[in-house]
C-alpha cells in the first residue's frame, strides 16, 4: 500500500488556490464565526485570494473613484443641474453619489497637479511700471522698455508695512528673500503656492460655510447643509479651473466663463429658494467675502514662500 501524501491543492487557471475560495470556520479579520461569503461582524470576505493587476485596477476605480454608476450621475449633476447634487444628498440619496468631501478632494489634487505639470508661470517676479504707450504715438517719443529689460523686479521690503517691520523675523525674511534673483524668486513662491494653497483652499470650506451660515440666518439651515453646498460648488469651480488651464483662448472659453459666473447663483436659488433679488444680493456678498478670505490665504502663502526661501 502506497503511503499516504500530503499533497496541497494546486493553482486554478486563474491562478488562485483551490484552499483560498473554501470559506473558513471563523473571519480572519475579526475572528467572527463565519458560514457565507461575508463576516456578519465586520462585513470582510470569507473566501480571500492574492489580488492581479487587474482586481487592483478594478479596486481603486469602483472605491476611490466610485465609476460604478457614481461618477457619471455625479458629473452630470454637478456640472449641468446646479444645486441638484446637494438637494440629492438633502433627500437622503445619497449612495448613488460620490461623496461630497471625497469628491471636492479628488477634483482639487487633479487641478494642482495639472497645473504643475503643465509649467504654468503662478507668479511674475517682474514689477511693471511701464506707463501704457498709446498705439501711433509718434515715434519720436521713443519706445518704453519691458521690465525685464530695465532689469526690474520684485522688492518686498520697500512695500512692507510699518507694523512688520518691527518685527525682527519678518523683517530678515523679507531682506534674505529681495537679496535673490528673480529666478530663485520664482521659485520660491511656486514652490509655496504649490505646497500651501491646497491646505488653504480646503481651509476656506470651513469659512464659505460659515458666510453662508450668516447670509441665510433664520432659514433653519443647519451649519453642515452649508457645508455640504460650499464642497459642491466649489468642486465644480476646480472642474472649470482645470478646463481654463488645458484649453486655449476662444469662443469656448469665454461660454465656460459665463457658466462659472452664473453657476454658483444658480444653485443658491435651487438650494436655498429664495427669490431672485434676495439669491443675487447674497451672492455679491458671498463673493466681496470668500474674494477677501481667498486673497489673504494666497498672501499667506506667498509670505511662507519669503519666510522659508533660501
Amino acid at each position: 500500500m502506497k503511503p499516504l501524501q500530503n499533497h496541497m491543492p494546486g493553482p486554478d487557471a486563474a491562478g488562485h488556490h483551490a484552499a483560498d475560495h473554501a470559506v473558513p470556520a471563523n473571519c480572519r479579520n475579526c475572528g467572527t464565526a463565519v458560514a457565507d461569503h461575508y463576516c456578519p461582524h465586520c462585513g470582510q470576505e470569507t473566501r480571500l485570494h492574492m489580488p492581479s493587476f487587474t482586481e487592483f485596477a478594478h479596486e481603486f476605480i469602483s472605491h476611490y473613484v466610485a465609476l460604478e454608476g457614481k461618477l457619471w450621475g455625479t458629473f452630470m449633476r454637478l456640472l449641468f443641474r446646479p444645486g441638484a447634487l446637494t438637494n440629492e444628498y438633502l433627500a437622503g440619496r445619497r449612495r448613488r453619489y460620490v461623496e461630497p468631501l471625497r469628491l471636492y478632494l479628488t477634483l482639487s489634487i487633479l487641478f494642482f497637479a495639472l497645473i504643475k505639470v503643465s509649467g504654468v508661470s503662478v507668479f511674475s517676479t517682474t514689477v511693471d511700471t511701464a506707463p501704457a504707450v498709446i498705439a501711433g504715438a509718434p515715434a519720436a517719443r521713443g519706445v518704453e522698455k519691458s521690465p525685464a529689460e530695465r532689469g526690474d523686479t520684485l522688492e518686498i521690503g520697500a512695500s512692507l508695512p510699518q507694523e512688520l517691520k518691527g518685527w525682527p523675523a519678518v523683517a530678515h525674511a523679507v531682506d534674505r528673500f529681495d537679496e535673490l534673483g528673480n529666478e530663485e524668486k520664482g521659485k520660491a513662491l511656486s514652490a509655496s503656492f504649490f505646497r500651501y494653497a491646497p491646505y488653504a483652499m480646503f481651509c476656506l470650506m470651513p469659512l464659505f460655510a460659515l458666510y453662508l451660515k450668516g447670509l441665510y440666518v433664520g432659514t433653519g439651515r443647519r451649519y453642515g447643509e452649508h457645508l455640504l453646498f460650499a464642497l459642491h460648488v466649489n468642486s465644480f469651480a476646480f472642474v472649470m479651473f482645470t478646463a481654463f488651464a488645458v484649453m486655449p483662448d476662444g469662443f469656448f472659453k469665454f461660454l465656460l466663463f459665463c457658466w462659472l459666473l452664473g453657476y454658483l447663483p444658480w444653485a443658491m436659488r435651487r438650494v436655498y429658494r429664495k427669490s431672485r433679488w434676495g439669491t443675487a444680493l447674497r451672492w455679491v456678498a458671498l463673493m466681496a467675502l470668500h474674494m477677501l478670505s481667498l486673497a489673504a490665504a494666497v498672501l499667506v502663502a506667498m509670505f511662507l514662500g519669503i519666510a522659508l526661501a533660501r
